[in-house]
């Protein structure tokens, strides 16, 4: 891919598996939280893994699928938006990085996190060593992989969404606080994948 720029892979044949853990959809107001855990196999990683943001879709859905079938091993996680009222953006996105770790069924050498805050790992990987990389899907392959795997699960369920709410345009902007979803919001009221704790859904149903 022309202009795309080489990230560095783990060392994995020195640490052992590195998982890379990142996040999609936790700014938009309707819709789940997702979150992917990936496994790179290094002597078979698919050329173009980058940061999800820096990728179009079409390119973006090519190296998913390139991720998935070339992979050790990959979990995906979704964390629902009434999780997101109930626990709040952070945790639940916390819980959504949990739960796609604990679905590597691997003994791990490390864990690699985008960001600066890492979940609470259930029993099976309490003991991995864990690192935070703020901008880490720029940096490390195996988080840039888990961004890809988790911005195309998340926009593939915002299209289904969005044949069964049209009025909203999901399909178009995925859930993100555009001029036309607001504008939905005001004429429609929110339906029920919308996010009631975000403030702009909270005023949308008590018609401010």
């Amino acid at each position: 891919m022309t202009g795309q720029r080489a990230l560095p892979l783990p060392p994995v044949p020195e640490l052992g598996p590195v998982a890379g853990i990142d996040e999609a959809g936790r700014g938009p107001l309707a819709g789940p939280v997702v979150a992917a855990a990936v496994v790179l196999d290094p002597a078979n990683t698919p050329e173009g893994i980058d940061d999800s943001k820096r990728l179009k879709q079409r390119a973006r859905e090519s190296v998913a699928a390139a991720i998935r079938a070339s992979a050790l091993h990959y979990h995906v996680a979704i964390v629902s938006s009434d999780d997101v009222d109930r626990l709040n953006i952070l945790q639940a996105t916390m819980r959504a990085m949990a739960l796609a770790v604990d679905g590597i069924d691997a003994t791990l050498a490390e864990i690699r996190i985008d960001g600066n805050r890492a979940p609470t790992l259930t029993a099976r990987h309490e003991r991995v060593p864990v690192t935070t990389w703020v901008g880490g899907d720029g940096r490390c392959a195996a988080i840039a992989a888990a961004s890809i795997l988790a911005k195309t699960t998340r926009d593939a369920l915002m299209c289904d969404y969005d044949a069964r709410w049209p009025e909203y345009g999901f399909a178009k902007h995925k859930g993100y606080g555009t001029a036309a979803h607001l504008a939905a919001l005001r004429e429609h009221g929110p339906c029920d994948i919308h996010r009631i704790s975000f403030a702009p859904v909270r005023a949308a149903r008590e018609g401010a």
